[in-house]
This record gives structure tokens, sequence and C-alpha cells, in this order.
């Protein structure tokens, strides 16, 4: 239930992010919960893999580099998806930040209303 919930609101931080950058555009909330879904898979499973990598540059940085790192696999997986495009690199990357600002938000939100009950 938790999880259908997380997934949920991420999808409504999705389509948040939408409507406040210009550059990334949704056709529906069907298509916000498909781009959820393989946001939280690639930064599952291909994110790690990838601040591994490149862990010097990242270093270098001053860890500034992650952010470059979360706008990629952004901008990627608004490539992929039919529903959900991001027009470049630099939307890509406001629009990982924004979406994690949201996402962090409403979950944390989320669980203090389900705290209190």
């Amino acid at each position: 239930m938790r999880l259908l919930l997380i997934w949920v609101l991420n999808a409504l931080a999705l389509l948040a992010v939408a409507n406040f950058v210009p550059g990334i555009h949704l056709d529906s909330f069907v298509d916000a919960m498909i781009a959820a879904f393989f946001l939280g898979l690639v930064n599952t499973l291909i994110r790690p893999l990838l601040l591994l990598l490149t862990l010097p540059v990242t270093l270098l940085t001053l860890g500034l580099f992650i952010f470059v790192i979360n706008g990629l696999l952004f901008w990627f997986v608004g490539s992929v998806l039919k529903g959900f495009v991001v027009d470049g690199f630099w939307y890509g990357v406001f629009g990982a930040v924004l979406y994690s600002i949201f996402s962090w938000a409403m979950s944390a939100a989320a669980s203090q209303l389900l705290r209190k009950s």
C-alpha cells in the first residue's frame, strides 16, 4: 500500500514539474504514472552504477556532477517514453531538481499524515 502511495505521489510530482518547466511535456496522468515508474527503475538500477563510474569527476566538482547525471537520466527517460518528453539537457537538469524537491515534499507530508492516523 505504501509503495503504491509513493508511486502516485511521484506521478503527481512529475505532473507538477511538467506544469512548471516549459520544456517538459506530459500527455496524461497515465503517462505520468509510467514515467514515474521508469524514473524509479532507472534511479534504482542505472544511477548507482553511473555514480560509481564518475566518482573521480564528482569529487573534483565537489558533487556538482551529480546534477549532470540526474539531468541526463531524466532526459533519457523523456526520450524513451512516448507520452513524456523532455526537450533538452538543461530542461532535464532543472526538471530533475524540481522532481526531487516535489517528490520529497509530498512523501514527507504523506508520512506525517499517515503517522498521525
